[in-house]
């Protein structure tokens, strides 16, 4: 069937939210871009599978409440979604409708009925970290007589040495580094493009020296990624995928010096254990949460699973711290609803 008018707005400003908006106003991390997409792209799914909508019969009832709420219970029930994972779905579908309300103020009666919608009960679920023996044979793991060892040995220790985000260290280039000064640090661009300063200890200095020398030469480009694609070279960052695929290589090859270390081990944990060590050796928690770059302190409570008597002491110590060019696909109202909106396709 013809696409309505409507149907082509809606299209219109799905494409442009994901595409122009997202990139430019609310974040530039391949991981929030991707949360926002896949979110809408769940979402025509639904519509189209569950509800029989596409180009022809697309309008602005398709996002009320009812049937969000529907979807919600769809996640759950046939995609086998978490409480947490609904909820980051209906936060990305909540933002579209809000950038559409203020584009068309017609459709700002959506966007207030959506964030009446109450979330769905999360479950506290407890990081495992690491002990300080479990990081010392991780680090024992990489073989340094190859090239691959090396460059992972200096990646785990600036990770362990940082606690900082994977996306974050990934995305660090040579000009971030800052060695040769008084104190070595790092400029880190953690989540909403917040920059924060990181000191580095001797031992993280020396490994990046070496590995730098190795990997980039003695004139290193400061546009550079640090730990870059093999496959790319430097103008491209690793994956996560890839680092992730080497942890767990090291993890099992530590597994068999020390049985603390968790042999499905991602970086996420090692951040976790950094963290908890700086809590162990007496750190304040209100430095640990800026080393973090955590926006609420109590994200880093929950985070450290801190009990509320340590929560008061913490508190008291506060006097003393992928493609850029999109097509316009409503301009062909044949096919899918997808791919009438711009959105992938949804596997099932």
């Amino acid at each position: 069937m013809k696409a309505t008018k409507e149907a082509v707005m809606i299209a219109r400003y799905i494409n442009a939210f994901l595409y122009e908006y997202v990139p430019s106003q609310k974040s530039s991390s391949s991981h929030t871009l991707r949360s926002y997409s896949y979110a809408l792209t769940l979402y025509v799914g639904f519509l189209e599978t569950g509800k029989g909508i596409h180009a022809g019969n697309l309008h602005r009832e398709c996002f009320s409440r009812e049937y969000i709420e529907e979807w919600l219970v769809w996640l759950m029930e046939k995609r086998g979604c978490s409480p947490e994972t609904c909820n980051n779905r209906l936060s990305s579908l909540r933002a579209f409708l809000k950038y559409l309300g203020i584009r068309e103020i017609s459709f700002l009666y959506l966007s207030e009925s959506a964030s009446r919608i109450p979330r769905r009960r999360e479950t506290h679920k407890k990081v495992k970290g690491m002990s300080k023996k479990a990081v010392q044979a991780l680090l024992s793991a990489p073989d340094l007589s190859t090239k691959a060892g090396r460059r992972d040995l200096a990646l785990i220790v600036f990770m362990y040495g940082t606690a900082a985000r994977m996306d974050e260290l990934l995305s660090m280039k040579i000009g971030h580094l800052h060695l040769d000064t008084e104190k070595p640090n790092v400029s880190i661009i953690g989540k909403g493009s917040k920059i924060r300063t990181l000191y580095l200890l001797p031992k993280a200095v020396a490994h990046l020296r070496k590995y730098l020398k190795e990997f980039h030469g003695d004139r290193p480009k400061s546009e550079s990624y640090v730990f870059y694609s093999r496959n790319i070279g430097p103008a491209g960052k690793m994956s996560q995928t890839a680092v992730n695929k080497q942890l767990k290589k090291h993890a099992q090859t530590a597994y068999a010096l020390c049985s603390e270390v968790p042999v499905n081990l991602h970086a996420h944990q090692i951040r976790h254990a950094k963290a908890s060590h700086w809590l162990e050796d007496g750190m304040n928690i209100v430095q640990i949460s800026f080393l973090l770059g955590h926006e609420q302190l109590q994200t880093s409570m929950v985070y450290l699973d801190i009990t509320t008597e340590q929560e008061a002491k913490a508190l008291a110590t506060l006097e003393d711290e992928n493609d850029s060019r999109v097509s316009k696909k409503w301009k062909n109202d044949k096919g899918s609803l997808a791919a009438f909106c711009g959105v992938k396709t949804m596997k099932k």
